[in-house]
């Protein structure tokens, strides 16, 4: 793959139009093609510029893409921070230190077995390197447009913005030398930048190896539970880390009881249940290699006489278990973005609607049904409408249990929208009395 260390910090300045970049005046990083009244000096496609108010106040340096509708990401908001090495490896280092303060009680927990002394440690090395989460979450780590996510020894690269792509390579060299100061190592890194939102930003879909190949299916450990990581061919970069305490919270209800998880993916949700101590756990993907996945990983965890999996589509197997008379204990509906825009919000809405009224159906009286929504234009407001939109069709009273989100890894930036995507909401359900 081509070398990407380019920097390059043009003599430019972007002025905002009056009244203008109020979402990143309330603290995103999002200057959009409407907000920009004029560009003074030259410059090309993803070189670093300054940014000013409409009066010529300093506002930061970010980069610049005339393709894209957001012009300008901003990287960095004081005049004597410029975007450079020195501030990428203070950005990763950043990262790294809240991924570590954050996710040291799971570590203690799941990756420190019978090792009674090791709370209120410092995480080994050990620990560390097999720890999987997100490293980079975009704006939200304040590095627009790129995200990397940690399989244990292995870093898997999205890179979705012309600018930080020119630079994805400088980053993570950045992440190697941070890493290296806590004794991890990694063993290798590959690309996952082949998503259909590249190509509004002028580029190219790519995916493949950067540096020397290695073996594209890693095994990662999450809540106790094994599961082999295709990194290469699953979807996004393979395995979806922001679920993780939501996959945990929901073992507590399964004990004894028969399961339904739908929109499995490789079967994250179904292996908690069963390792919870679900009596049964059925699985359903549409995806003959997600399913295919989620049996190696029920085999790889002793489970598969416990959890199966069907492929086939969800919205055409719920009605035909509910017509069946099949009734679960614990129904799971973790289903893809239904809307990546605001323009589809109806149609999703519709989507998740039907899902979630199909699904409380099938929940015993008394039983548990956990959903969520991973759009961020779905937003919290609406997702709960659209549930209580459902229970009402469906004659159901729901007893709200827990209000989840994404986990601390996937941090939420107040004032970035985008980066608060993922609702997760457990219920009981009840027949109306």
């Amino acid at each position: 793959m081509e070398d990407s260390r380019q920097i390059t910090v043009a003599d430019a300045k972007a002025y905002l139009k009056k009244g203008q970049g109020r979402e990143f005046k309330a603290g995103g990083a999002w200057i959009y093609d409407n907000e920009v009244d004029r560009v003074e000096g030259s410059f090309d496609n993803g070189d670093v510029i300054e940014l000013h108010d409409f009066d010529g106040y300093f506002l930061g340096y970010g980069f610049i893409n005339t393709n894209s509708k957001i012009r300008i990401r901003i990287m960095s908001r004081k005049k004597d921070h410029p975007v450079n090495e020195e501030l990428i490896e203070r950005r990763v280092r950043d990262a790294w230190n809240h991924r570590k303060a954050v996710m040291a009680g799971y570590m203690a927990q799941y990756l420190a077995p019978g090792d009674a002394n090791s709370r209120g440690k410092e995480p080994s090395a050990d620990r560390l390197t097999r720890l999987s989460c997100r490293l980079i979450f975009g704006e939200a780590d304040f590095l627009p447009g790129i995200t990397i996510d940690k399989f244990a020894d292995v870093l898997v690269i999205e890179s979705l913005a012309l600018g930080t792509d020119r630079m994805k390579n400088i980053i993570l060299d950045a992440c190697r030398n941070v890493f290296l100061e806590d004794g991890v190592k990694i063993r290798g890194i590959y690309e996952r930048s082949d998503a259909k939102v590249r190509e509004l930003e002028g580029l190219e879909r790519t995916k493949g190896f950067i540096g020397e190949p290695f073996d594209t299916k890693v095994l990662i450990e999450e809540n106790g539970v094994k599961y082999y990581v295709d990194v290469e061919n699953g979807q996004k970069t393979g395995f979806f880390l922001d679920q993780k305490f939501n996959r945990q919270a929901i073992r507590g209800l399964c004990k004894g009881a028969k399961v339904l998880d739908c929109f499995t993916h490789t079967g994250s949700f179904a292996l908690n249940a069963a390792a919870g101590g679900a009596a049964s756990v059925l699985g359903v993907d549409a995806s003959d290699l997600g399913c295919e996945q989620a049996r190696e990983n029920a085999a790889l965890n002793g489970l598969e006489n416990i959890a199966s999996f069907q492929c086939a589509d969800v919205f055409e197997l719920l009605p035909d278990l509910e017509k069946k008379g099949e009734k679960f204990d614990v129904v799971i509906l973790d289903p893809p973005a239904f809307t990546k825009s605001r323009a589809s919000i109806k149609k999703a809405v519709t989507g998740y609607k039907e899902i979630n009224l199909r699904g409380m159906r099938l929940v015993k009286d008394g039983g548990y049904l956990a959903t969520c929504s991973c759009s961020h234009f779905m937003d919290e407001e609406l997702f709960l409408k659209t549930i209580a939109d459902a229970a009402r069709d469906a004659h159901k009273r729901l007893k709200q249990v827990e209000f989840r989100q994404q986990a601390a890894d996937h941090p939420i930036l107040w004032g970035g929208a985008a980066s608060y995507y993922l609702k997760f909401v457990i219920f009981q359900v009840v027949d109306e009395m």
